[in-house]
C-alpha cells in the first residue's frame, strides 16, 4: 500500500505479507493514518480535512492479491476493471476540496463499489468498530456461519418461504382492502364490453365507412366525371359527329409509323409502345364504363353509413382510439374482468396458501432455532476458552438465543452476546458488561474462535489492545499470532508484548521536519526489533536492560 500527503504521512510504502503484521511508532508519527488509507481503499468516507496541509489531494493505492474466480474479481469486471493476474489495484484520491474519487482495476468507480468488495477483502477492527459487536443482525450472522451447514441448508429455505410468504400475504391484502374498488372497476368494465359487444365494430370499420360516405355523398359528380373520361377515351356512339376520341388518334398515330417501321427500328419501337398505349387507354375506357354503371345515388344507404359513422364516432372518442384501438382495448379488458370476477376464488386460494407458508415457516423457524441453540453453547464456550488465555480466567461469554413473538426474514431467534467478565459479576450484554480492554479481548476471543468460518482473507486491528497491558497484553499477542495462522493480520499496536509476535515489523519514524517520507516506513531485522521494543518498553533504546527485555520478549514469543 501507498499513501501520499495523508495526515502527517507525504509519503510512504507499506509492503503487507502473510502472517502477522505489526506497525508501531511513536506518538503522532502517523500510525492511524495506515487505518485511516487503508479505510478510503475501502470506500470510507472521505475527510477534506485528512489531506496534508499545503497538499492539493491525498492518494492511496493498494495491491490485494485475490483469486481470479472469487466474488472481487467477479464485482471488478463487472464494474469494468481488469485483474493483473491474481492481484487487484484499488486507488482512492481525496482533493483538498472534499471531492473524491475511486478507481478499482484501472477503472473510475463509484466510490459505493469500493465498500461492495470491502467485506470480501478486508475486516478492521478498531476501538470504534467493536460497535459491530453490539448489532444483534451482525450477532445473528456471525452465529449462524459458525453453525455451517445446520443453520444455512435451512435458512435458504425459509428465505425462500419468507419471501413467497410476504408476497402472498401482499397480493390477498390487496385483494380484500380494495374489494369496493375491484368491484366498482368490475362494473365499469362489464359495461363498457357490453357497449362494444352491442355495437359490435369491426376492424377497420371506421376508416371504411368514411370512404364510403364519401363516395355515395358525390355519386353524381363521380358518375360524370368518369362518363366524360369515357367519352374522351373511347368517343360517344350517339353523337351523331363525334369528335375524335384518344383511341382513334393513337391508333391514327400508329398506323402512320407501320407503313415506315421496316426502314427505321427506332420508329418500329415507337409505334410498338403507341400499340401498348391503345391498350392501356382501351382497358381504362372499359374500366370507367364499369364504374359508371355500378355507381348509382342512394340516399338509403348514405344515410344508414352516416348513422354507423356517427356510432363509432362516440364510442372510438370515449375510448380515445380507432376501431382497431376499441378492439384491442376490449380484449385486454375482457382479461380484466375475468381477473375481478374471480376476486372470491383467487382469496380463498391465497389465504390457503398463506396459511401453508406459514406452517412450513414455523418448521422451518423450529429447526432454525434447535441448530442455532445447538451452535450457540459451542461458540460461548470456545469464545470462553480464548477469554481464558486472554487473561480473563473467570470471564464467561454466552451465545443466547431466544425466541422472538413472531417470525422474521432470517427465523424467529433473537441472538446476544452476554459476558460475565468475572466471577461475582452479572451477566450482561457485552455493550454493557465489559470495558475497553475487555470488549478488545471479547472482539478477540470471538475473531479466532470464528476465523475457520470467516471468508474475509485479512483483518486490521487498530489499537484494539488499548487498555491492556502485563500477561493480558502477552496474550493477545498470542492470540493474534493463532489467527494469522490462517490469514493475514495487521495489528497497529503501543503495545511491545503484541509486536513480538510478529512475523513482519513495520516501524513509522517521522523526519526531522515532521514528515513521514517513503523510507520512514521501515522493515525491522532481528536487531531493528529489540531497539523497537526497548524503546516501546521504556523510552530508552539505548539502554542495555531494555533491550534485553526486549530479546526476552522476542525470544517467548518464539516459543510454541
Amino acid at each position: 500500500m501507498r499513501i501520499r500527503h495523508l495526515g502527517v504521512i507525504s509519503d510512504a510504502v507499506l509492503v503487507l505479507g502473510p502472517g502477522l503484521t505489526v506497525v508501531t511508532g511513536e506518538t503522532g508519527a502517523g500510525k492511524t493514518m495506515v487505518v485511516t488509507g487503508l479505510g478510503l481503499l475501502l470506500g470510507a468516507r472521505a475527510d477534506a480535512g485528512a489531506v496534508r496541509t499545503g497538499a492539493s489531494s491525498a492518494v492511496v493505492e493498494g495491491a490485494f492479491v485475490v483469486g481470479s474466480a472469487s466474488k472481487v474479481a467477479e464485482r471488478a469486471a463487472d464494474a469494468g476493471g481488469e485483474m493483473d493476474d491474481d492481484t487487484l489495484i484499488v486507488a482512492r484520491s481525496v482533493a483538498s476540496s472534499g471531492r473524491s474519487r475511486a478507481h478499482l482495476g484501472g477503472r473510475s468507480v463509484p466510490v459505493g463499489v469500493l465498500t461492495d468488495v470491502a467485506d470480501d477483502l478486508v475486516a478492521v477492527h478498531g476501538q470504534s468498530e467493536q460497535v459491530l459487536l453490539r448489532s444483534p443482525a451482525r450477532q445473528r450472522e456471525a452465529l449462524d456461519a459458525y453453525a455451517g451447514e445446520a443453520v444455512a441448508v435451512p435458512l435458504v429455505a425459509y428465505v425462500e418461504a419468507w419471501a413467497r410468504w410476504r408476497e402472498v400475504g401482499a397480493t390477498l391484502d390487496d385483494v380484500v382492502s380494495h374489494a369496493t374498488e375491484r368491484a366498482a372497476e368490475a362494473r365499469r368494465l362489464r359495461a363498457d364490453l357490453e357497449e362494444i359487444e352491442g355495437i359490435d365494430p369491426q376492424p377497420g370499420e371506421d376508416t371504411a365507412l368514411a370512404a364510403e360516405t364519401l363516395r355515395l355523398a358525390h355519386a353524381e359528380d363521380l358518375r360524370a366525371a368518369a362518363g366524360g373520361a369515357h367519352v374522351a377515351l373511347v368517343g360517344d356512339e350517339l353523337d351523331a359527329t363525334p369528335a375524335p376520341d384518344a383511341t382513334a388518334l393513337l391508333a391514327s398515330a400508329r398506323r402512320a409509323l407501320d407503313a415506315v417501321r421496316d426502314h427505321d427500328p427506332a420508329l418500329a419501337e415507337l409505334s410498338d409502345r403507341l400499340t401498348e398505349a391503345g391498350l392501356v387507354v382501351s382497358d381504362v375506357a372499359l374500366e370507367l364504363s364499369a364504374y359508371s354503371e355500378s355507381l348509382e345515388a342512394d340516399p338509403a344507404r348514405l344515410q344508414a353509413a352516416q348513422e354507423r359513422r356517427s356510432v363509432l364516432a362516440a364510442l372510438t372518442r370515449k375510448h380515445d382510439a380507432d376501431t382497431d384501438g376499441v378492439l384491442a382495448w376490449s380484449g385486454t379488458a375482457a382479461q380484466r374482468l375475468l381477473e375481478l370476477d374471480d376476486d372470491d376464488d383467487r382469496v380463498a386460494t391465497l389465504t390457503a396458501e398463506r396459511d401453508e407458508l406459514t406452517g412450513r415457516l414455523g418448521d422451518l423457524a423450529a429447526t432454525l432455532h434447535d441448530a442455532r441453540a445447538e451452535a450457540a453453547a459451542r461458540l460461548g464456550a470456545a469464545a470462553t476458552t480464548e477469554l481464558s488465555d486472554l487473561a480473563m480466567p473467570h470471564a464467561v461469554l454466552e451465545v443466547e438465543v431466544s425466541r422472538t413473538d413472531g417470525l422474521g426474514p432470517h427465523g424467529a431467534d433473537d441472538v446476544s452476546l452476554l459476558l460475565t467478565p468475572h466471577a461475582g459479576a452479572p451477566r450482561r450484554p457485552i455493550a454493557r458488561g465489559a470495558s475497553g480492554g475487555e470488549l478488545s479481548r471479547v472482539m478477540l476471543a470471538l475473531e479466532v474462535t470464528l476465523a475457520g468460518t470467516d471468508p474475509v482473507p485479512t483483518f486490521v486491528f487498530d489499537e484494539v489492545d488499548a487498555g491492556v497491558g502485563g500477561r493480558a497484553a502477552v496474550e493477545v499477542g498470542r492470540r493474534l499470532a493463532v489467527l494469522a495462522t490462517t490469514a493475514q493480520v495487521i495489528v497497529v499496536t503501543h503495545l511491545p508484548q503484541v509486536a513480538a509476535f510478529a512475523d513482519r515489523h513495520l516501524v513509522v519514524v517521522k523526519s526531522d521536519d515532521g514528515q513521514v517520507t517513503e523510507s520512514g516506513v521501515s522493515h525491522l531485522d532481528d536487531e531493528g526489533r529489540v531497539v523497537e521494543l526497548a524503546r516501546m518498553l521504556a523510552g530508552q533504546e539505548d539502554s542495555d536492560a531494555a533491550r534485553a527485555h526486549a530479546a526476552e520478549l522476542l525470544a517467548g514469543a518464539r516459543r510454541p
